[in-house]
């Protein structure tokens, strides 16, 4: 089994060293699979096929939170993969976080996002964790199927995280947290959180001093999650907003150092980016498997559908967003795992790309079907709303955008100084 493996130390990048030293033939890029990841990605395929597939349209029409996919993710190891593991995880690196992302999106992103999210709230941990913080809030969730969430997002503050006002106000060994956190995924099912609060009251201050990042556990005092939000799409994912009224949390739980919560939660993005980005093509996918089945079986005009060059084309150009969405994702998440300088630029592309084709698959899928795209007894309305949410959470298309012309223009300008 892949998780005997990968707890034994076969990281991504030590499997692609092992096979570029076997490869006779291999030039520059190898874009083979090990036998590892194979095993990986078809263990979840087969999970998507045969667990998420079959229920997804009964979870977006009830809004249930999937607790029972969950746990049967959770039994097999699809869960926690980048726990590491010292803290009972299997530690794989981004790039096979990804495509197992990619695959569990195929089935349903609103399950997925369910699935993953808890991966979110844990990178803070891994990247600025104290062992003991690590040990007890990653090692629940290898000990038992509870989720986490992130909580950063304000009804004020979406991408401009500097403007977060819920604020943290120390005193002796602990920290007060006093404020309001919206559209909070795994908001209402979380045993925990990662929040991000401001501690230094100075508006002068930049945000790279003025937040701290804490850890608060669901029973504290003073916290209280709201109603379910009723979205667009993704409707099994649990949404909701967060209250803090003076809710103690213990110094213990502060992560990293007071003032460095912005660095840590820019950090935590640099990570994921690329898992968002390979879910969009998961559901880009899925889009335009949908699309090219309808397309052999529908007849207009004496022929099928497929036949007709506007539908051929219109397949095409679904195909080529496919593979190059792809590709960005698979770019971006190996050059996190060798923690690559042009990480974080090469991930808000995959992120913004993976958007943007998301969306178009999904549109183009119900064109293609036409009046019974519009129509919730098929599958493809059901991705056109799921798909809109690539272009927000976690940075919308528009910041990705600011984030690439940034870093091309400073490279310009570094070259002519």
């Amino acid at each position: 089994m892949f998780s005997r493996s990968v707890s034994q130390g076969m990281t991504y990048q030590k499997v692609m060293r092992a096979f570029s030293a076997k490869a006779k033939t291999a030039t520059g890029c190898n874009f083979e699979l090990s036998d590892t990841q194979k095993e990986m990605q078809e263990l979840a395929r087969k999970f998507t096929r045969e667990e998420i597939i079959p229920v997804a349209s009964k979870y977006d029409k009830s809004g249930e939170y999937p607790w029972d996919l969950i746990k049967k993710a959770w039994n097999i190891g699809l869960l926690n993969l980048h726990v590491p593991q010292d803290c009972g995880g299997m530690e794989v690196g981004c790039f096979d976080s990804c495509l197992v992302g990619e695959e569990l999106a195929y089935g349903c992103t609103g399950i997925s996002t369910a699935l993953e999210t808890t991966g979110l709230a844990q990178t803070p941990v891994i990247v600025a964790g104290t062992k003991e913080q690590r040990k007890k809030y990653l090692g629940r969730c290898i000990e038992e199927p509870i989720v986490a969430a992130y909580c950063v997002t304000e009804p004020g503050a979406g991408s401009d995280v500097a403007g977060i006002r819920t604020k943290a106000e120390k005193k002796g060994d602990e920290y007060i947290l006093n404020g309001t956190k919206m559209w909070i995924t795994n908001g209402g099912v979380a045993s925990w959180y990662f929040v991000l609060a401001r501690s230094n009251p100075d508006p002068k201050v930049p945000a790279s001093k003025a937040f701290t990042a804490f850890i608060v556990d669901r029973e504290s005092e003073g916290l209280t999650p709201g109603r379910k939000e009723m979205n667009m799409g993704q409707r099994a994912s649990d949404t909701r907003m967060i209250t803090f009224e003076d809710v103690r949390v213990p110094k213990e739980n502060v992560l990293g150092k007071d003032g460095e919560g912005f660095k840590i939660a820019m950090q935590t993005f640099d990570k994921t980016r690329s898992t968002v980005a390979a879910a969009s093509v998961g559901l880009a996918q899925r889009a335009l498997d949908e699309a090219i089945k309808y397309s052999v079986e529908r007849k207009t005009f004496n022929k099928l559908i497929s036949e007709h060059q506007a539908i051929a084309f219109m397949l095409a150009d679904m195909q080529i967003g496919v593979e190059t969405a792809r590709l960005a994702w698979m770019k971006s998440a190996w050059a996190t795992d060798c923690n690559m300088p042009t990480a974080t630029y090469l991930a808000s592309i995959a992120k913004c790309y993976g958007g943007d084709v998301a969306n178009k698959c999904a549109t183009d899928a119900v064109q293609i079907f036409g009046g019974a795209g519009f129509n919730t007894e098929y599958p493809v309305e059901k991705l056109m709303r799921d798909a809109k949410i690539y272009q927000i959470y976690e940075g919308t298309a528009q910041i990705q955008r600011l984030i690439i012309s940034r870093q091309m223009l400073n490279e310009v300008k570094q070259k002519t100084t």
